[in-house]
């Protein structure tokens, strides 16, 4: 961050003194007003619900250009990642800033790996919920959990703490959501595999069982990888800003990051391809690819109610980059599947073609979105609806912990304490109980 050649002065219509602010520089960007010593200059707040216009800190991790329907991990575009690199190399990128070598991949791999299984007592753990408790109610409680079984990493201020913890969540999150999984089912659990890759290991926790031998169909590999890729980091979004806010106040890595998979949850943010899923069963139930005409003239009726899942993005303004890269592993995985014919992959077909040809959409840049495509892909592997967001809590948690990481050792940091404008009743007396 570099002071720009200009500055900013704000006038106040009233005659009070006009302020300068410092604006700064990112590498790539728009500028920022430094407006810090706003309060102590003014006695006043800006005032921005949603942190739309708001820097709330400086990262060289992701940065998202949503014009350009741009996504870079560390300079790098998301596509070249997605084509030419695996997840291991992807978090090995997000955590240290650098992809690796053969040696260094090497070496990163088998450190995640030799830290895959978890406590045996997280069973105990687990039996505690009921079996058709949301996955993310599960989720939640047992990455928060871990932090009761590995208290030799909970210091946040201690970097061989972070290395280690980081290390552990990104190793044990396809063990958790397995689990959880499997419990759900009914089914025993299954153990990692050391000699599987990333993606391979978490298919055969999930779909194996004691009874036979599972072979890890490599196309679904892949596509489970690039999904992880795609979903890896996202810059200062929801569930990440609540992982650097919780983590602001010091506390253990694993309870941060259980707060980014708490916020991850909803609907608007990582639930969104259960969401969308849920809405092309909807579609298929009242008539399927017939019903998409009478279905998007629902959601251009404001008093409908009815909701287009799966389409456009807060931050993309453009088609969103990670979406292309799905529909082709869509693609992929169906064809792999025999599944060409899905009658909801057709469906999904003719709601895009409508979206993208519409003067309503076109105008509204309402594209579909990664979201849009994942869930099918979810669903062909065999991954239920239930499971998606939690599939997407194990990808997003390399770039909480690398975001949580940059925090820590940004010596700006403070923690987070955002203000309000208040307008409740001003100062009032208590009267006695018989006088009210």
């Amino acid at each position: 961050m570099k002071l720009a050649d200009n500055k900013a002065t704000m006038s106040f219509s009233n005659g009070a003194p006009s302020v300068d602010l410092p604006v700064y520089q990112g590498s790539i960007g728009p500028d920022v007003i430094d407006i810090r010593k706003l309060y102590a200059q003014t006695g006043m707040f800006t005032y921005d619900p949603g942190f739309l216009s708001t820097a709330a800190t400086q990262s060289a991790i992701t940065y998202i250009d949503g014009d350009k329907g741009e996504l870079l991990y560390r300079g790098y575009p998301i596509e070249q990642l997605a084509v030419n690199c695996d997840f291991m190399e992807t978090c090995h990128l997000l955590l240290y800033g650098n992809l690796p070598n053969a040696a260094g991949k090497a070496d990163f791999t088998k450190r995640v790996t030799n830290h895959t299984m978890v406590n045996e007592q997280m069973q105990f753990f687990l039996r505690g919920f009921r079996r058709d408790a949301h996955p993310m109610a599960i989720m939640t409680g047992l990455v928060g959990a871990l932090s009761a079984f590995y208290h030799d990493s909970t210091d946040i201020n201690n970097p061989e703490h972070r290395e280690i913890s980081a290390i552990r969540l990104i190793a044990k999150m396809p063990t958790l959501v397995a689990m959880a999984y499997k419990y759900s089912a009914g089914q025993p659990y299954m153990y990692p595999k050391n000699n599987l890759s990333y993606a391979g290991n978490f298919m055969h926790m999930m779909f194996a069982t004691p009874c036979e031998e599972y072979v890890v169909n490599p196309v679904i590999e892949r596509a489970l990888d690039r999904i992880f890729i795609l979903h890896a980091d996202h810059e200062q979004n929801a569930s990440t800003s609540t992982v650097r806010l919780c983590g602001s106040s010091g506390t253990n890595p694993f309870a941060a990051i259980a707060a980014g998979v708490a916020c991850l949850w909803g609907p608007a943010h990582g639930g969104a391809n259960e969401a969308c899923l849920n809405m092309l069963e909807d579609i298929q139930k009242m008539g399927g690819v017939a019903k998409v005409g009478e279905f998007m003239n629902q959601v251009k009726d404001k008093n409908s109610g009815v909701k287009l899942m799966g389409f456009g993005h807060r931050v993309y303004k453009n088609y969103d980059p990670r979406a292309k890269l799905m529909q082709e592993t869509c693609k992929e995985v169906l064809l792999s599947l025999g599944l060409e014919n899905d009658p909801l992959f057709k469906l999904a077909m003719a709601l895009e073609k409508i979206a993208l040809e519409d003067d309503y959409f076109v105008q509204r840049k309402l594209y579909p979105n990664v979201d849009f495509y994942s869930g099918i892909v979810q669903r062909a592997i065999g991954i239920p609806v239930g499971l998606f967001t939690a599939v997407f809590a194990l990808a997003r948690t390399v770039g909480w912990i690398a975001q949580l990481n940059e925090m820590i050792g940004d010596p700006e940091y403070k923690i987070g304490r955002p203000r309000q404008l208040f307008t409740g009743s001003v100062r009032r007396d208590v009267l006695p109980i018989a006088q009210r």
